[in-house]
């Protein structure tokens, strides 16, 4: 929980869905422009440099780049729509094209890239699918109730980690990467969400209300042992400490 450093220093702005770069060097987020318009950045950690990647194409989150760290893949929402479309780019943000007969949110690239894990509720309660960057090969994962997205792959490939429940009744759930043997690895009670895989596969980073319960503003960021054990607590702030992602 030490060397806590501010990156975004724009107030007027909400930024969020930060994710590393493969390298570590940089953060890519998105961030508010305008009604029903957010774009996506990316920001160089070193020098604090931040170069804009996208141009008014609606409500955008949730972007990673790929593990080649050639493309960027991300969410659009069509405004006064709920219409939800998986979208492609290069890293430089050129050519952007949503993915064909796709709908969905919060995408997150295999460790090798070959593949992209995603929300949906294309077949009527939320799931996880899986799906090549040309759209083919779409493959259903999970079979959860109330699952609302943000989910990840380990670096090892063997797992994926994601979160379901009701309303302040999420815990993270974890299952091997075809979808078989789902069980909730976090200790009861906490709110749990939004959960990342460390490096080496044998930590999760995620958000909870373990310490403010049912406080609005009470979230944290913890860690835990895949087998939901070791439970740690990394941030103490009064304001909501969430969406966290592990880098390399």
């Amino acid at each position: 929980g030490t060397g806590f450093r501010r990156l975004t220093t724009d107030d007027s702005k909400q930024h969020y869905y930060p994710s590393l770069s493969p390298d570590g060097r940089s953060v890519i987020y998105a961030a508010f422009r305008e009604s029903n318009v957010y774009e996506i950045y990316e920001m160089n950690i070193a020098s604090g440099a931040v170069v804009q990647l996208t141009n008014r194409l609606g409500n955008l989150n949730a972007p990673e780049i790929s593990p080649d760290g050639e493309s960027i893949v991300f969410k659009r929402a069509r405004p006064n729509s709920d219409e939800n479309q998986l979208f492609l780019m290069e890293r430089n943000g050129a050519d952007p094209n949503n993915i064909p007969a796709l709908s969905g949110w919060d995408p997150t690239w295999s460790p090798d890239g070959k593949l992209i894990l995603f929300a949906s509720n294309r077949d009527g309660a939320v799931q996880l699918f899986t799906v090549r960057a040309n759209g083919k090969g779409l493959h259903k994962v999970s079979n959860l109730p109330a699952i609302r997205g943000r989910s990840d792959w380990s670096p090892d490939g063997k797992y994926i980690v994601t979160y379901s429940g009701g309303p302040w009744e999420h815990e993270v759930y974890l299952m091997t990467a075809d979808g078989s043997n789902a069980h909730i690895i976090s200790p009861q009670g906490g709110n749990s969400q939004g959960a990342s895989f460390s490096p080496d596969s044998q930590w999760i980073a995620f958000t909870a209300y373990f310490d403010h319960p049912s406080d609005d503003h009470g979230c944290e960021i913890y860690i835990m042992r895949i087998d939901g054990t070791d439970l740690r607590r990394l941030t103490s702030n009064d304001y909501c400490d969430y969406q966290p992602r592990w880098g390399p």
